[in-house]
């Protein structure tokens, strides 16, 4: 998960989306609220073990150690952390927060950028990743196509873009049943956290979890699936660029 708000020079109305394609439901202090409940959520060493789970689940061991990654929507940096305790040293982070970006790793590269303008020179990267960024995207489907074709812009024939995103299953109902009720809440801190995410990005949120279908159609229509896993509430995708192989496995 990752910072919530685009890049702006002036607090946009609220609810309106701002100059870096999200949604703001209110001034600064609201970013400010959704990052602290980010913070509080996990622990950073119990996010850089979620991330590394997954990243092993999604094939990352069978990718070449020199690959060039980019973490999109990269948050405190966690997710860069995972990748370099699997052994990846060729490591970037972009998010659209700075508070956010100065917690990263500062031996890797931090960029604060829009996800829908890359800061890379096309065909430069092997590996983009995105885990729980997507579903803050403020117009479905077509910033979500923006961004697509800006990840297939920069990655490199053969290339993957890895996303892991919020979906429509049981568990995440009993979740979001669970984030309803105070004394629950009072009693397990992260679901409190969870709760006042959810809350700070409802519009999109809910936008995202309402169109599985759509937002399926826009991954396999720009990449090739390579690796799809639904469940837990989570999606864990992994698409190819298509064009001629670079990148080994």
């Amino acid at each position: 998960m990752a910072g919530r708000l685009g890049v702006r020079t002036a607090t946009p109305p609220a609810g309106s989306p701002d100059a870096g394609g999200f949604r703001v439901n209110a001034a600064d202090n609201t970013a400010e609220a959704w990052e602290a409940a980010y913070l509080r959520f996990e622990t950073p060493e119990q996010e850089i073990a979620k991330f590394t789970r997954r990243l092993v689940r999604l094939g990352a061991r069978e990718w070449p150690r020199d690959a060039a990654v980019a973490e999109l929507f990269c948050g405190r940096g966690n997710g860069v952390r995972a990748l370099a305790r699997l052994g990846f040293h060729r490591l970037e982070g972009v998010d659209v927060s700075q508070r956010l970006l100065a917690l990263c790793p500062p031996e890797h590269g931090r960029h604060c950028a829009d996800c829908r303008a890359l800061p890379f020179a096309s065909a430069s990267q092997d590996i983009l990743m995105v885990q729980g960024g997507l579903h803050h995207l403020a117009v479905l489907p077509d910033d979500l196509e923006r961004v697509l074709k800006e990840a297939a812009r920069v990655l490199r024939p053969g290339g993957r873009l890895v996303v892991v995103e919020p979906w429509p299953t049981p568990f995440l109902s009993v979740v979001h049943a669970a984030c309803r009720q105070p004394w629950l809440r009072r009693i397990f801190h992260k679901l409190d956290a969870l709760a006042e995410m959810i809350e700070g990005e409802r519009h999109t949120y809910e936008q995202w979890l309402r169109q599985p279908e759509v937002v399926l159609r826009c991954l396999e229509a720009n990449f090739e699936t390579e690796r799809k896993f639904t469940g837990w509430g989570k999606l864990m995708w992994v698409g190819r660029r298509g064009g001629a192989e670079v990148i080994s496995n």
